[in-house]
């Protein structure tokens, strides 16, 4: 291979790894539907569901990011008494990030009263997204 050549893969490769990962965190933070998941909340350790929502936050350990959205997800359930926040910690319960899919951490699910996941979020959620979930539930 010519060094013309390989210095154009190498290239081709790093404009390819750019673009992936401009693509993940434009993603990242937005409000997917939550599909046909249910949320059981023994799970939880048997938390009652809010009567509005419950903001349910997948987190680690070692996650950096996990302290932020804890303080975020806080804040939304003690300016509304219908909402209650639970932060699940994967480390201690590794069984449940297949049983909700959870590939990354944190993760926020907004759950209606029977338990129903009605929207999820990878990463840090954005505050305007949140608040519309939570408008929708």
């Amino acid at each position: 291979m010519s060094p013309a050549l390989a210095l154009a893969l190498a290239g081709a490769l790093v404009v390819l790894a750019v673009v992936a990962a401009i693509a993940i965190r434009v993603r990242e933070g937005r409000r997917r539907a939550g599909g046909h998941l249910r949320f059981d909340p023994n799970d939880a350790g048997a938390v009652d569901l809010g009567a509005r929502a419950t903001l349910v936050q997948f987190s680690t350990e070692t996650c950096s990011r996990c302290p932020q959205v804890r303080r975020l997800l806080s804040s939304y359930a003690a300016d509304d008494d219908a909402l209650v926040h639970v932060d699940i910690d994967l480390t201690r319960r590794p069984d449940l990030s297949a049983r909700y899919r959870v590939l990354q951490t944190p993760t926020t699910f907004i759950v209606d009263a029977t338990g129903a996941v009605r929207a999820r979020f990878h990463g840090v959620p954005q505050p305007r997204a949140l608040t519309e979930a939570l408008a929708a539930v």
